[in-house]
Order: C-alpha cells, then sequence, then structure tokens
C-alpha cells in the first residue's frame, strides 16, 4: 500500500513536468510566435488599402505569415474583389485555420490538472488506508508509526496534487485568456 502511495506521487511530479512543459510551448506560441504589432499593422495595411494597393496588402500580410491576424487579413483581402459574401466565406476560412493553431494543445492542460488533483486524491486514500489498517492489526508498539505513516502519505500526496493543479489551473486561464485576445480581430 505505502508502494502505491510512492508511485502516486511520482505521477504527480511527472503531471506537473508534463504541464510545466507544455505551458511553457504554448508561452511561447501564443505570446511570441503569434505576436504582432497590431495597431502598426493595421495602420500598414489601411494605408495600402486606401491607396488601391491589395497586392501589396496582401504581399505584407504574407510577409507576416506567423501572424494570427495577418493570416485572417490576408483571407479577406484575396476576396476583396468578390461580394460581401465571398468576404465573409474568406474571413470564415482563415478563421477556421488560425483556431486550432491557436488551441493546440491547451486543453490538455485543464486535463493535467484535473489528474493530478485526482491523483492526490488517490494518494490520500492510500494513506488513509494504511492508517486505519495500521489501527486494525498492528502490534501496539508498531500503531503509532504506522498510522502516523499512513497520516503522512495521505497529507503529502494531497498537497502534491494540489500544487501542481493549482498552477497548471491558473497557467490554462492564463494562455486560454490570450488565445482569446489573438481571435479579437
Amino acid at each position: 500500500m505505502e508502494l502505491l502511495g510512492q508511485a502516486t506521487v511520482y505521477g504527480i511530479i511527472l503531471m506537473g513536468a508534463a504541464g510545466a512543459a507544455l505551458i511553457l510551448e504554448r508561452m511561447k506560441v501564443l505570446f511570441f510566435d503569434y505576436s504582432i504589432k497590431t495597431q502598426q499593422f493595421m495602420s500598414q495595411i489601411r494605408s495600402l488599402i486606401m491607396s488601391d494597393q491589395i497586392e501589396e496588402a496582401i504581399t505584407f500580410c504574407a510577409a507576416n505569415k506567423k501572424s494570427p491576424l495577418a493570416h485572417v487579413v490576408k483571407g479577406v483581402l484575396e476576396r476583396a474583389d468578390r461580394d460581401d459574401d465571398g468576404i465573409n466565406q474568406g474571413l470564415d476560412i482563415a478563421l477556421s485555420e488560425i483556431i486550432p493553431m491557436l488551441g493546440k494543445r491547451l486543453g490538455y492542460l485543464a486535463m493535467i490538472a484535473n489528474v493530478a488533483t485526482l491523483m492526490g486524491l488517490l494518494g490520500t486514500i492510500t494513506g488513509l488506508m494504511l492508517s486505519f489498517e495500521a489501527v486494525s492489526g498492528a502490534d501496539p508498539a508498531e500503531k503509532q508509526k504506522l498510522l502516523a505513516l499512513g497520516i503522512s502519505t495521505a497529507m503529502n500526496t494531497t498537497a502534491y496534487g494540489l500544487t501542481v493543479a493549482i498552477p497548471v489551473l491558473i497557467g490554462y486561464a492564463f494562455l486560454h485568456s490570450r488565445q482569446n485576445h489573438l481571435l479579437e480581430l
């Protein structure tokens, strides 16, 4: 039973490492790779459109290919010679290509937080079972030691699970907010 408590702690630590790696990767992508100075970009696009240089505006968007905003604007500009339905269709197509890239692997963070919490709960149950076994059948001299070991396992796994789950959920909320900000065109 004690071995299960230790395995639970190692599993929680593994979940924490995976969560940290995923948060760092998504932060890099959402804050640096997809980042663009929106005001400057849109100002340049407006000036190109106002001077009837649509092809140059499309080329300018293509030069900023990592930016979701540039991709969406390019999709709209490529259909600028069409009616409103054609332009809206271009917007829909561009958004349908961008949205999965922005949310990529973000859902795993919520899963990692939930699994870490549940693994902590599993360790808590394991520790309580150790405690009850100690009270029920152990030698009176060993009871106190086994009871303390069970309670320690229960509290430690709960603490580890929450220590992983809370920051991962905060990271998820922070990154989800950034994803939504990038989608606000």
